[in-house]
């Protein structure tokens, strides 16, 4: 039964208690003479009649309503606790939750296991930057790579082919570097999420686990994101591998023309 149903009862009720009532005054205010005309004593009896129809009305046209209305609460509320919102699926849920809880603490202590391995003063400041996990380390691996592998040679101690080749190998080697920082960043940052969602689900209300897998879905988005990022970089390094190897094919082949040509000019002059 509605709302609306439920209160044009309890306004008829009210109405007709409200009658009854104002009924009964009027006939307590009349003259005894005028009362003993209706019989002994008509203002009981009024009473008694007036209860008698609200005590009707209530049984008939309230309780029975209102018991339909809680039965069929009743109905609703045992269904959501046994079917959609069962205790006892929830009750494993958090308990999932608590064990990877656990998990989610030996990622974290495996992620911090230190693993720099270089002894000397000069590999050790790259090493160190590579392995910070903090991206304002970024610009410092420029500086750190120059002083462990050189710069560029000179204009005067290589061809232009072979300074072109080794600036660009630089690049991409210095670029691989930092997006590995950035990506070791990301996923401290994702472990914390995943973290923070677990905590989060320990404790949750059913109704709040749409939310919280809505969360989860994006974060998930983004972790993929992330992985599709560090995928792109492995094959750039991968690319400017293969154009390493074909850039020297050809310098090598460059380089054997023009020595060709030089052992010819030499043995012309020697035959002249």
């Amino acid at each position: 039964m509605s709302r609306s149903t439920l209160y044009r009862l309890w306004k008829f009720l009210r109405n007709a208690i409200t009658a009854v009532c104002g009924f009964a005054i009027v006939i307590a205010l009349l003259p005894a003479k005028a009362r003993s005309q209706l019989g002994l004593d008509p203002c009981c009896a009024i009473m008694q009649v007036g209860l008698n129809t609200i005590s009707g009305l209530l049984r008939n046209a309230v309780a029975k309503p209102l018991g339909s209305i809680q039965q069929s609460q009743q109905q609703s509320a045992n269904f959501e606790q046994q079917v959609v919102f069962p205790l006892t699926a929830i009750s494993q849920a958090r308990n999932m939750a608590l064990q990877f809880e656990g998990t989610f603490v030996q990622m974290r202590q495996l992620f911090q296991v230190p693993v720099a391995s270089a002894t000397l003063p000069v590999p050790q400041m790259l090493e160190q930057s590579l392995l910070s996990r903090n991206p304002g380390m970024v610009p410092q691996i420029t500086s750190n790579y120059s002083a462990l592998y050189g710069t560029v040679m000179p204009p005067a101690d290589a061809p232009v082919a072979v300074r072109n080749l080794v600036d660009m190998t630089d690049a991409e080697a210095q670029a691989a570097m930092k997006k590995a920082l950035e990506i070791d960043a990301l996923a401290d940052l994702e472990l914390q999420a995943a973290e923070q969602m677990n905590q989060q689900l320990q404790s949750a209300a059913p109704g709040t686990a749409t939310i919280l897998e809505s969360e989860t879905a994006a974060w998930l988005v983004r972790a993929n994101a992330y992985t599709q990022s560090a995928m792109a970089e492995l094959v750039r390094v991968r690319s400017i591998e293969l154009a390493n190897q074909s850039d020297q094919f050809k310098f090598s082949a460059s380089h054997t023309l023009n020595l060709h040509n030089a052992g010819s000019q030499v043995l012309q002059q020697g035959v002249q």
